[in-house]
């Protein structure tokens, strides 16, 4: 069973940054593709950004400019950096990753952004 492990959530104010951490406990090597959805209450999981064992990247229109997602191989980490925080985007951010067979996911980590 493939754990991902997430961190770096938390409160933030508008204009504020944060850098949330993927860390599976399988190689990022074993995957095709790993991303981060979000959930906002009372609505869908959306995705926000995707990355390829290739490092092709794409963002979800409301997040690109401000979002980056990258991976370091070396520690195996895949991570979000989040700038110039709104309110619309608190939600609980999942961690995802999938290697054409399976998909797995994080437990989440919250991220809040008071106006």
């Amino acid at each position: 069973q493939v754990q991902l492990v997430e961190s770096g959530g938390g409160l933030v104010q508008a204009g504020g940054s944060l850098r949330l951490s993927c860390a599976p406990s399988r190689s990022i090597f074993s995957f095709n593709r790993m991303g981060w959805y979000r959930q906002a209450p009372g609505k869908q999981r959306e995705l926000v950004a995707t990355i390829t064992s290739g490092g092709s990247t794409s963002y979800a229109d409301s997040v690109k400019g401000r979002f980056t997602i990258s991976r370091d191989n070396a520690k195996n980490t895949m991570y979000l950096q989040m700038n110039s925080l709104k309110p619309e985007d608190t939600a609980v951010y999942y961690c995802n990753a999938d290697n054409y067979i399976y998909n797995y996911w994080g437990q989440g980590t919250q991220v809040t952004v008071s106006s």
